[in-house]
């Protein structure tokens, strides 16, 4: 891992337990599955939260909104299985039509005193003028709500008492975010695990198997990743940007 400039990072040793939250089927293999790779190689236990089943996406509209919602969880737990994450959850949220919302805060909250993570992995809330593919709204809806429920939801156990009182989770603190965002801090070098990325994007055929290009794009931009963050020749990273939550 390098810094682009000084960012407090948990040492890997420290992280058991991550979560990763994210939109649609297919984002955290495009932003962050060498990450995940990286980490569950190390014995991490990795958990996928998608709030939606992607049900508006796809290049086959021959498949209906039910038969795309359904194919597309297939293909998260087939790219998950390439990256060594077997717990996928699905909030089955309405694809292209998420808002901020208390229910949605809640939602995201209970997951997170279910798996009690160390790292949190989501999508920025900002909008990415450089990308404008990568500031979806859902993506910048489920951001934002889940650092609202990583603070003050998930540690306050005054905030959705239900949560305590009939489902006996307590409150938990999450000690670091990472946001995949037009800012990033921080590079994870993960040429070891490229190939494994690769395979778990191509998992998701109703969203890649259209690009013939698709292993050279990933590799360009990691490659360009990488030289940003002062890597050597021949290295791709994925990058984020740290927020301490603790």
């Amino acid at each position: 891992m390098v810094r682009k400039e000084e960012v407090k990072v948990l040492d890997d040793a420290e992280v058991r337990r991550v979560l990763a939250v994210t939109a649609h089927p297919d984002d955290v293999d495009f932003s962050a599955a060498g990450t995940i790779a990286t980490l569950t190689g190390r014995g991490v236990e990795v958990v996928y939260l998608v709030v939606t089943d992607g049900d508006a996406g796809g290049f086959d509209r021959e498949v209906d909104n039910g038969g795309m919602a359904e194919l597309r969880r297939a293909e998260q737990l087939a790219a998950a299985a390439c990256v060594g994450v077997t717990d996928v959850r699905f909030l089955g949220y309405p694809d292209g039509r998420l808002e901020p919302s208390l229910a949605l805060r809640r939602d995201i909250a209970r997951v997170i005193r279910q798996v009690r993570p160390d790292r949190v992995i989501t999508m920025s809330p900002e909008r990415d003028y450089r990308r404008i593919g990568r500031s979806h709204p859902d993506h910048r809806v489920v951001g934002g709500a889940t650092l609202d429920a990583v603070y003050p939801d998930a540690r306050n156990p005054y905030a959705f008492p239900e949560l305590l009182e009939e489902e006996g989770l307590e409150a938990w603190t999450v000690r670091e975010v990472w946001l995949t965002s037009p800012t990033p801090d921080h590079a994870v070098d993960v040429t070891e695990t490229l190939d494994r990325k690769l395979a778990a994007l191509r998992a998701h055929k109703s969203q890649t198997a259209h690009r013939p290009d698709l292993e050279d794009w990933v590799r360009r931009n990691l490659a360009a990743n990488a030289a940003e963050f002062g890597l050597p020749e021949g290295r791709y990273a994925e990058l984020f940007q740290v927020v301490d939550t603790a």
